[in-house]
């Protein structure tokens, strides 16, 4: 068994591809500032992704910028989202003078509640920035509803749902944008970069400005805009690495259903949801891991794993109201304490890649059920 194994696995493509693409670089010396590669990665990129707007970044924290310079909010306006995803999603709300209001999620999807929404609203409210997180969708319906009724902006942070459908209907064309991460920890990467994507083809030109500082031409400079170009390095491995995502998240689905039928009779602990008509990324596999019903805690498990050097992922521990800068920020909710500080603490990502082997889960399974029997 090739140890150690990690949560994640960045997938590479075959080194002696990239020969010809560094070539083609070299050849033509562009080396960034919207290069051939680029132009030719966006447009894979609009046709994998089923969008006619489909804008790369080099990293997808300021795609998320971007996304939420580009709809012209009130300075000082609040932006509602979830506690329970990186902190970049808070972070991004706060570096473009808006305050981010946090509310509850939902027990089964771990994906915004739009009735916790509905109670974070104020008359400040600008906006929605909702998760969809680890490969589950959020309620696109309820939210988008809620949007509506209030005049409220809606961005999808869809950094964990590369590649997902609702109903047939491609991830990247709900709400008003969506903001992909193509970090080395994603199902697709780049090495590092991130998109935005829109139902809209009009968006470009804004989202085209605001990635190049707001550049119109050699002599004029129209919006407030930031360096958020992809450079052609980043655009050749995510040209390579595009094929390969089909067979990479069809291992994942296989593994899926590996650990589903070892883990399927621990009392406590709760194994991902299917969520109807939907098209997973297969971005994580998490567990819920309810320490009253199994006796072992999701810490403890974390622990017993790692010692075999099998390194899992207390993915998100701590949330963003843990974190300094919004310590003292209320969770809005619907239940009598937030549900999130509760599950925060039970969450537990398994190594999810097609490095994973049955020896593997055969590992990760005997130290759960050490856990049981320990307890």
């Amino acid at each position: 068994m090739n140890l150690p194994l990690y949560v994640s696995k960045p997938l590479l493509p075959d080194l002696e591809t990239l020969v010809p693409q560094l070539k083609e670089i070299w050849a033509s010396g562009i080396v960034t500032n919207n290069g051939p590669l680029h132009q030719k990665f966006e447009n894979a990129l609009e046709q994998y992704l089923g969008t006619p707007c489909a804008m790369a970044f080099n990293n997808g924290t300021i795609a998320l910028l971007v996304a939420l310079k580009m709809m012209d909010l009130e300075i000082g306006s609040e932006v509602i989202t979830t506690p329970l995803t990186f902190a970049a999603t808070a972070h991004s709300i706060a570096w473009n003078g808006l305050v981010p209001v946090f509310a509850d999620v939902e027990p089964q999807s771990l994906t915004l509640d739009p009735k916790a929404v509905e109670r974070a609203i104020s008359p400040r409210t600008s906006a929605i920035l909702a998760v969809h997180v680890y490969g589950n969708v959020c309620d696109v319906v309820g939210l988008q509803d809620i949007a509506d009724k209030h005049g409220l902006r809606l961005i999808y942070d869809a950094a964990h749902v590369f590649g997902a459908t609702i109903d047939d209907r491609p991830i990247g064309l709900f709400g008003d944008v969506s903001v992909f991460s193509f970090h080395a920890t994603k199902l697709f990467n780049s090495l590092e970069g991130g998109a935005i994507t829109s139902r809209l083809v009009s968006d470009k030109e804004k989202i085209y400005s605001l990635r190049n500082f707001g550049i119109k031409n050699e002599e004029e400079v129209v919006d407030i805009g930031i360096n958020g170009k992809m450079n052609e390095f980043q655009a050749a491995v995510g040209l390579l690495n595009l094929p390969l995502v089909a067979e990479e998240r069809s291992k994942r689905a296989q593994l899926r259903d590996r650990y589903n039928y070892s883990l399927r009779d621990l009392p406590g602990v709760r194994l991902p949801v299917t969520q109807k008509n939907v098209f997973n990324s297969e971005q994580y596999y998490h567990l819920v891991i309810d320490h009253r019903e199994f006796g072992s805690s999701r810490d403890e498990i974390y622990d017993g794993l790692k010692e075999s050097n099998i390194f899992a992922r207390k993915y998100f521990h701590p949330i963003c109201t843990d974190f300094a800068p919004y310590k003292n920020y209320k969770i809005h909710t619907t239940h009598e304490s937030p549900y999130v500080n509760e599950v925060k603490s039970q969450v537990l990502c398994l190594p999810f890649h097609s490095g994973v082997k049955d020896e593997h889960i055969e590992a990760i399974e005997r130290q759960f059920r050490r856990s049981l029997r320990a307890s």
